[in-house]
C-alpha cells in the first residue's frame, strides 16, 4: 500500500523558523521526545536536521536532510511521513530543486513579520517549476507583524494561486490582526492554547458568542478548501501558527496526513511511472559525503518510485549498467540512521557506496527505466582554486569530485591551463565549499577571480563541435563528466557565439 505515505519538503527563507518547525513536527509525530530551542550559536542542543559544522555555527540549513517517522491517526491508520528539510538560502536553490523532485508536496514557511521576501519568491518559483502542491504555514504570529489579510494577499499574489485560510490567530497582539482583532478591535488574549486558533471544526464556548459568525465573514472573500484544487497546484491552504510556541503545529501535521498527496507517478523517458508498478524502481536525487566524518562515508539518497524493496535485493544503476546488491539500505533520522528491511513507493532510503551511485541515476530491477528531470544549472559565479599546499592536489581532486556530485559546487577543468574552476549559484556556496575543504578533507585553498562570468554546455553535430573547439580552445573546459563546456566572459559573449554558430546549442542546463 502506498496511500499511507506522505513525502514532503519544508522550504523557507532563512530565519522564518523552518528548523524549529521541523523539530516540532518530529515532536508531534513522536519521533523525538525533547524539543530543544533552536539558536544560532553556542548551544549544545540543535535541531537534528542541521548536522554540518557550518550549519551549527551560522544557524542555517545548507544541505537537504531526510527524516522518516510514523504517526497513528485518530481512526487508527498509521501514516509514514518522509520529511525532507531543504537548504534555507536562495544560494542553494539548485539543491532545493533536486530535493523537490523527490517529494509529492511541500510546506512553505513564512515569517509573519517579514512576509514574502525576494528570496522567498525564488523558492516559490522553484516549487512552481516542479508543480509541487504547497501548504503555506505563516509562522511567528505571536510576535508583531503584518495583518493576516495582508499576508494572505501576498501569498496569493506571489504564487498566483487561490488561498484558503484553514486557521486564524485569535487576538495575537502587537500589530497582527487576528479574527478577534478584526471582529471587535483590540482585545485581551484568551487563556489556554486551545483558544489561540480558530479552526474550521470548532470555536471555544468561552469566546465571544458571535466569534464563529465574524470568522465566517472574515473568510468570505476566500475560496473554500478544495483538495483537488490543492493537489493540482491551483490552491494553497494557509495555516497560521507559531512553531516555537507549538501553536498550529498539530493542525499542520494533520493537514499533511489528510490532504497531502500520496506517492505520485514520476516522469521517465518512457512516460510516467506509476507507484503501483510491481517492479522496484527509484532514482538518486542527492549524494552526501562525510555525514559521519569518522567513517568517510558516502550515501546516495534514493526516492522509491514503485515496487516493494527488500534488503539484499539486486538493482541495476543506470550509470553502471550491472546489478549491485543493496545489503545495507538505511532510513534516516537526520544524522542518525537504522537499517531498512523494506521500503515502499514514496520512501527515501540511503545506499552507502564508494562512488558507484551518482545524482540522476535510476535504479531498477530490469534496467529499462530512465527517470528524468534532475538537471544541473549554469553557474552564476566562477572562481579559480589555488592550493596553499601544492602537495595536496590529489586530496583537492577528491574533494572537487565529491562536492560537485553533492551539488555544493560544479567543477570545470580547462582545456588550456592547470587551475581548476568551481562554479556556484551564490556566494554562500563558496563559503561552504572552503569550510568543508578544510574540515573534511584537510585541504586549505583560496579562491581567485576567474576571467569567465558564466558557462554553457555545448551540443551539436560532431563537425561543428570540432570546428568550434579548434578556434576557441582557450575558452573551453570539461565538466566532471567530460562534457564540453563553453566558458563565457559575459552574457554578450554567449549571444555572439550563438549567432556565429547556429548549429550549436549553448545550454544553461544539463540533464544529470
Amino acid at each position: 500500500m502506498t496511500s499511507n505515505r506522505r513525502t514532503f519538503a519544508i522550504i523557507s527563507h532563512p530565519d522564518a523558523g523552518k528548523t524549529t518547525l521541523t523539530e516540532k513536527l518530529l515532536l508531534h509525530g513522536g519521533a523525538i521526545h525533547l524539543a530543544g530551542e533552536v539558536k544560532a550559536r553556542g548551544q549544545a542542543r540543535r535541531a537534528r536536521s542541521d548536522w554540518m559544522k557550518i550549519e551549527q555555527q551560522r544557524g542555517i540549513s545548507v544541505t537537504s536532510s531526510v527524516m522518516t517517522f510514523e504517526k497513528t491517526q485518530p481512526n487508527g491508520d498509521v501514516v509514514t511521513f518522509n520529511l525532507l528539510d531543504t537548504p534555507g538560502h536562495e544560494d542553494f536553490s539548485e539543491d532545493t530543486y533536486r530535493t523537490l523532485t523527490a517529494v509529492d508536496s511541500a510546506i512553505m514557511v513564512i515569517d509573519a513579520a517579514k512576509g514574502i521576501e525576494p528570496q522567498t519568491r525564488k523558492l516559490f518559483e522553484v516549487c512552481r517549476l516542479r508543480s509541487v502542491p504547497i501548504i503555506t504555514f505563516i509562522n511567528k504570529v505571536d510576535r508583531e507583524g503584518k495583518s493576516a489579510f495582508e499576508l494572505l494577499d501576498e501569498v496569493a499574489d506571489t504564487l498566483a494561486l487561490d488561498v484558503s485560510p484553514q486557521s486564524w490567530p485569535l487576538g495575537m497582539g502587537g500589530t497582527f490582526e487576528g479574527v478577534l482583532d478584526f471582529a471587535s478591535g483590540a482585545v485581551s488574549r484568551p487563556e489556554g492554547p486551545s483558544r489561540e486558533f480558530l479552526g474550521k471544526r470548532e470555536a471555544d464556548a468561552a469566546l465571544p458568542p458571535n466569534l464563529a459568525e465574524e470568522a465566517e465573514l472574515a473568510q468570505a472573500g476566500y475560496p473554500e478548501f478544495d483538495p483537488e484544487a490543492y493537489r493540482s497546484g491551483d490552491l494553497t491552504p494557509v495555516y497560521f501558527g507559531s512553531a516555537l510556541k507549538n501553536f498550529g503545529v498539530a493542525e499542520l501535521i494533520d493537514a499533511i496526513a489528510r490532504h497531502a498527496p500520496p506517492p505520485r507517478p514520476q516522469p521517465s523517458a518512457e512516460g510516467p511511472i506509476s507507484p503501483e508498478r510491481d517492479e522496484v524502481t527509484g532514482f538518486v536525487f542527492k549524494v552526501q559525503a562525510n555525514m559521519d566524518p569518522q567513517h568517510r562515508d558516502r550515501i546516495a539518497f534514493m526516492r522509491m518510485v514503485s515496487g516493494t524493496f527488500r534488503r539484499g535485493m539486486k538493482l541495476t544503476p543506470s550509470g553502471l549498467g550491472k546489478p549491485i546488491a543493496v545489503h545495507s539500505p538505511i532510513l534516516f533520522f537526520a544524522q542518525d540512521r537504522e537499517l531498512a528491511d523494506t521500503a515502499e513507493a514514496g520512501d527515501i532510503i540511503g545506499i552507502p557506496n564508494h562512488g558507484t551511485l551518482r545524482v540522476g541515476d535510476t535504479l531498477s530491477e530490469s534496467n529499462r527505466v530512465r527517470f528524468t528531470g534532475l538537471p544541473n544549472f549554469a553557474p552564476e559565479i566562477l572562481r579559480r582554486v589555488q592550493l596553499k599546499d601544492p602537495t595536496k592536489t590529489k586530496q583537492l581532486r577528491k574533494a572537487l569530485d565529491d562536492l560537485s556530485e553533492e551539488g555544493v559546487i560544479q567543477v570545470f577543468y580547462p582545456e588550456i591551463g592547470a587551475q581548476w574552476i568551481v562554479g556556484v549559484v551564490g556566494q554562500l556556496q563558496l563559503e561552504v565549499f572552503v569550510s568543508r575543504l578544510e574540515a573534511e578533507y584537510k585541504v586549505e585553498a583560496v579562491l581567485e577571480p576567474s576571467p569567465f562570468a558564466t558557462a554553457r554546455w555545448l551540443k551539436g553535430p560532431d563537425a561543428a563541435v570540432r570546428s568550434f573547439e579548434e578556434f576557441n580552445r582557450a575558452n573551453l573546459a570539461r565538466d566532471r563528466d567530460g562534457d564540453l563546456v563553453f566558458m563565457a566572459k559575459s552574457p554578450w559573449d554567449v549571444g555572439y557565439q550563438q549567432d556565429r554558430n547556429p548549429e550549436l546549442a549553448f545550454s544553461t542546463t544539463k540533464e544529470r
